[in-house]
């Protein structure tokens, strides 16, 4: 009863993708974080399922903090993605180009589950150590100080790259965070979900492990793969770009001060340019016939 309370919050708090369908995988990702840290918020102050076991000792209040954690990334992070696709005309054309035309209603339903899935299977660390009642403390606090962490680098990069998009909207942002590593925003956001990893190891039992372990990997490997496409587009409204080019080069992708300087080839970035140029006019030929 207690993980169907959990998914079904989920689900809830991610239906906003059947208004637009990418917001399965932006807006309701933050937004289904927040309902799951408010349905284990509401089960911890009742009391309920392993809650019980926790009340009186410290892993229960800890536990309370790391539930208002979860709240307050998501608001601010589906906040921030809701306000910035709302109003950003640029980016949400761009967020449609990736997505593509807006899939039959089966489609929607199927990804729903399956979103509604993997943000269950993230949040383990919480999850876990309420339905069994873990009472232990190092791990959980150690956990929530790096989730913590997370959030403070991802809603600072968040803000330095929208300042920076505001002072030269035809670059990509290279101060600040962005000096570091490319993708500050997405490095913050691993961090977050390390932490609430490592704040449930205490707790996880059997299949548990496996579960948790899973969704920490999507995660990563989401994060991973976002800043690959991201670097594509970047690289294909940037090519010849001196300065980028530079910056691409020579500064890590995802996680700072480790050399892995993922950036696509200048030169099959133009080819790709020019194919794409020539399927475009073809079309319009087409249109034209």
């Amino acid at each position: 009863m207690y993980y169907l309370i959990i998914f079904l919050a989920a689900l809830l708090f991610c239906c906003v993708g059947f208004k637009e369908f990418i917001w399965f995988m932006s807006v309701g990702y933050g937004l289904s974080v927040c309902g799951i840290g408010l349905a284990n918020l509401i089960i911890m102050l009742v009391q309920g399922f392993g809650a019980a076991d926790m009340a009186g000792t410290p892993a229960y209040w800890i536990t309370v903090v790391q539930c208002v954690i979860f709240i307050a990334y998501g608001i601010r992070l589906g906040g921030f993605l809701l306000v910035r696709e709302l109003k950003n005309a640029a980016y949400k054309k761009t967020l449609q180009e990736a997505a593509g035309a807006e899939p039959p209603i089966f489609v929607k339903v199927v990804m729903w589950l399956v979103m509604g899935a993997l943000y269950l299977a993230q949040t383990s660390g919480l999850n876990y150590r309420i339905h069994n009642g873990e009472t232990a403390v190092i791990l959980p606090i150690i956990g929530i100080v790096i989730s913590v962490l997370g959030v403070l680098i991802e809603a600072l990069a968040d803000k330095q790259k929208s300042d920076q998009k505001k002072a030269d909207p035809n670059m990509v942002a290279t101060k600040g965070l962005y000096k570091f590593v490319r993708c500050p925003n997405y490095f913050g956001e691993v961090t977050f979900w390390t932490g609430t990893f490592i704040s449930g190891i205490a707790a996880y039992k059997g299949i548990q492990w496996l579960v948790a372990i899973l969704g920490y990997i999507c995660i990563v490997y989401i994060m991973f793969n976002g800043c690959q496409r991201l670097d594509k587009r970047q690289t294909k409204r940037l090519c010849g770009n001196a300065e980028f080019e530079e910056y691409a080069t020579k500064t890590p992708i995802l996680i700072p001060f480790i050399p892995w300087y993922y950036h696509v080839d200048a030169k099959e970035m133009e080819k790709e340019i020019k194919m794409d140029h020539a399927k475009k006019l073809a079309k319009e030929q087409e249109a034209k016939k």
